[in-house]
C-alpha cells in the first residue's frame, strides 16, 4: 500500500513512482503472453484490431509498437487489472468506487522505438473531473537510453495545455514546453508509475540495444463521467467497466470548462495523430 507521503506526492506532484510493484512471476506471465500474442505478426500481416506495428521496417518485419486493450482481450492482463492488490492502491487515490478505463502495451524495439511527444492524457478523453490515473508498469529495465517516461511535475492542477492548431486536436502539446522542468523516471522491470491524467509527459526514441515494453492501465473515479465528443467517446469508452464499489448516481464536476478535442479526421492511435502533426509542421 502507499504510504501517506506517497499519496501526498501524487496529489502535489502529479505522479508517484513505486519500485518492485510487479513480481518476477507477474513479469514472466506478461512476457509470455506478449510473445504468444505477437508471434507470427509482420508489418504486412497482423491483426490491426489488436496491434500496431512499427512503420519503419520491411513488410516482413516483426517489430510491434503497441498492443490494444490487453486487459480486455487477454486473461493474464484482465485478471491483473481487476486484482484487489492493484485496486487497493487506486482506491487510496480516488476512493472506493472505481472504473477501469482502458489499457495498452507500448513497446519500443531496440534502436527504432517510436517517440511519444509531450501531451496530457485527459486531453484525449475529457471527464467531468480530474480524478483519473494512468499507471505505467515497466516490463523491462528502463532508462533514458531506451526511452523512459519523463514528466513535468506540478502541472496537473493548472488548465490544460494547448493541444490544437487551426481548431483541430493534434494529440500533443502545441505550445512551447519548458523541458528544463522535465523529470526522467528510470526504473527496473516491475516498477510502477502512478500518474495523474493531467500530468504532461513524453518519452523519446529508444536509441539502445535493449527493448522497452510498458503496460499502461487507466482508472478513474466512478463519478468522473466522460464528456461526449462524438465517435471518439464511443471508442474510448467501449472497454470501460466498474471494477470496485458501486455506480455513481451523480456526476461530479470540478471544472467550469475544459477543451474538447475536435478531430480533423479519424485516427488509428496517438502515434498516428502525432505523426500527422509532425508532417504538417514540416510542411508549414
Amino acid at each position: 500500500m502507499f504510504t501517506s507521503e506517497q499519496v501526498a506526492q501524487f496529489s502535489e506532484e502529479g505522479f508517484v513512482l513505486y519500485p518492485h510493484f510487479l513480481s518476477d512471476g507477474d513479469l514472466g506471465r506478461f512476457h509470455s503472453s506478449i510473445q504468444e500474442v505477437t508471434a507470427g505478426s509482420t508489418l504486412a500481416e497482423h491483426d490491426e484490431m489488436r496491434m500496431e506495428m512499427e512503420p519503419q521496417q520491411e513488410p516482413g518485419g516483426e517489430l510491434v509498437r503497441r498492443l490494444y486493450e490487453p486487459c480486455t482481450h487477454y486473461e493474464a492482463f484482465r485478471a491483473f487489472s481487476e486484482s484487489d492488490s492493484l485496486l487497493s492502491f487506486v482506491e487510496q487515490l480516488f476512493g472506493p468506487d472505481l472504473f477501469f478505463h482502458y489499457s495498452k502495451i507500448n513497446m519500443k524495439p531496440p534502436g527504432i522505438g517510436s517517440p511519444v511527444e509531450w501531451h496530457q492524457d485527459l486531453s484525449y478523453y475529457p471527464l467531468t473531473n480530474r480524478d483519473s490515473v494512468s499507471i505505467l508498469f515497466y516490463l523491462d529495465d528502463t532508462t533514458i537510453e531506451n526511452g523512459c517516461l519523463q514528466v513535468i511535475p506540478r502541472k496537473h492542477t493548472a488548465p490544460l495545455l494547448d493541444h490544437s492548431t487551426q481548431g483541430f486536436f493534434r494529440g500533443k502539446v502545441t505550445t512551447k514546453v519548458d523541458e528544463s522542468q522535465a523529470v526522467p523516471l528510470e526504473g527496473a522491470a516491475g516498477t510502477a508509475i502512478f500518474m495523474n491524467a493531467m500530468t504532461p509527459h513524453s518519452s523519446i526514441t529508444n536509441t539502445s540495444k535493449q527493448p522497452r515494453r510498458t503496460l499502461i492501465l487507466s482508472y478513474r473515479a466512478a463519478d468522473a463521467f466522460p464528456v461526449y465528443t462524438g465517435e471518439m467517446t464511443h471508442l474510448t469508452e467501449q472497454h470501460s467497466r466498474l471494477v470496485r464499489g458501486g455506480l455513481a448516481a451523480k456526476a461530479r464536476f470540478s471544472m467550469n470548462e475544459f477543451p474538447v478535442p475536435l478531430y480533423e479526421s479519424r485516427i488509428a492511435s496517438l502515434y498516428d495523430l502525432q505523426e500527422r502533426s509532425r508532417q504538417e509542421d514540416a510542411q508549414a
